[in-house]
């Protein structure tokens, strides 16, 4: 895994406080939701308190994305809350209430409408998959709630006219494709197939990859669908390999990712491969899949690579603690983007700015946001709800097991 060289004596004072704070500033987590110990159940809304909640991919098949972002939430939690956050006249700490929605859209839907009216939070944060996101949507509308989607897929903001309180800090699937052409016709692959997971993340992958190949005059040769995750994937990809394609691109999440690029290298392709960003995860570089992604290219925000000693903005300072308390916490930074960080910051932010915790006053301020996050840049505004910048994007390559930052 990749881990900036840091020293301790090189982080904030905040910093410092925050890798003191032991986790135990973020109260009501837990990975189910039957109130057993480290859940907060039904617990009555304290006025001192921004109080959000958090449904995520704990288990099941999104539990690769989804156990990442919950790290992220804890570890921005006890940062916020070394100070609080100042909203109106009262500096207020934060609680995310947490559940486990096990990868199924179904349990998402109803833990956000419980969240909501139950637990009276004052946003959601969560969905790491597309399909669950889906299911908050429909309540967070419903409910008039602001909801941050952490997962891949244009179609989560759109049409702004049904997702008026729904807002997404990961990229945009045009803007991944743009890019991950343009890298296409610099090192000169003009012909390329596209593997898609199974699912919505799959479909707006197939959907941006026709639009940027065209517009470029790339000849997209071929696209395969994998199966769902746990499927053998063998079968699908094998009539690819015999075909001998120059270039393919991996658009799908783990741990698909790493299991189709291993697939790909049974079947007997040996050529270039190129992921989406949602393949920057600690089970693609687990070590039965170093072999097969050594060399591989991915296109991802500045999280993966920006934080370096001389750099000392205040955006930049931010990253370089976060990933000090991660290693201190985790043994090892993967190098994700810290979404979910992001989505939780936002939510305080807006908070702040708007001097209330209102659900209608927060999510009035979360679409004027312009900020610098762990992610990379956001710029959000009434028709733009999918505000991280296209600028925030670099294309990184494994390089000894490492995501190396080469453009």
């Amino acid at each position: 895994m990749a881990t900036p060289a840091i020293h301790p004596s090189t982080l904030t004072r905040r910093g410092l406080l925050t890798a003191t704070a032991g986790g135990l500033l973020l109260s009501g987590c837990g990975r189910n939701d039957q109130g057993a110990p480290g859940t907060s159940g039904s617990r009555a809304q304290d006025s001192r308190e921004i109080v959000v909640g958090a449904s995520l991919e704990l288990s099941g098949p999104g539990a690769a994305l989804g156990v990442l972002q919950e790290r992220a939430l804890r570890i921005t939690a006890d940062e916020l809350n070394v100070e609080g956050v100042q909203v109106g006249n009262m500096r207020r700490k934060i609680r995310v209430v947490l559940r486990d929605n096990a990868s199924d859209p179904r349990t998402a839907a109803r833990q956000a409408r419980e969240l909501a009216l139950k637990d009276n939070v004052h946003a959601l944060i969560g969905g790491t998959l597309a399909e669950t996101s889906l299911g908050i949507i429909a309540q967070a509308q419903e409910i008039r709630i602001p909801f941050i989607s952490l997962a891949y897929g244009d179609g989560i903001v759109l049409p702004l006219a049904e997702r008026t309180y729904v807002y997404k800090v990961t990229p945009d699937s045009q803007d991944v494709a743009a890019r991950l052409v343009q890298l296409l016709v610099t090192r000169e692959h003009r012909r390329v197939v596209l593997v898609a997971g199974h699912g919505l993340h799959g479909d707006a992958g197939v959907a941006a990859m026709k639009r940027a190949t065209e517009a470029a005059g790339v000849d997209l040769a071929r696209v395969v669908r994998l199966p769902r995750t746990g499927d053998n994937f063998r079968p699908v990809l094998r009539e690819l390999a015999d075909r001998g394609p120059k270039a393919v691109v991996v658009w799908t999440h783990p741990p698909d990712t790493g299991e189709a690029a291993r697939a790909l290298r049974i079947v007997g392709y040996r050529g270039p491969l190129y992921f989406d960003p949602a393949a920057v995860n600690e089970d693609t570089l687990q070590e039965r899949n170093l072999s097969s992604v050594e060399g591989a290219y991915a296109i991802h925000p500045i999280s993966l690579g920006g934080s370096t000693l001389t750099n000392t903005t205040n955006a930049a300072l931010a990253r370089r603690d976060f990933v000090f308390r991660y290693i201190q916490l985790y043994g090892g930074f993967s190098g994700f983007a810290p979404y979910a960080s992001d989505a939780l910051t936002l939510v305080t932010d807006a908070a702040r700015a708007s001097g209330t915790v209102d659900h209608g006053r927060i999510r009035a301020f979360l679409r004027t946001q312009v900020s610098e996050g762990m992610a990379g840049a956001y710029t959000f505004s009434p028709s733009r709800h999918s505000g991280l910048e296209r600028g925030s994007l670099g294309v990184y390559q494994v390089s000894h097991g490492e995501w190396t930052r080469v453009s």
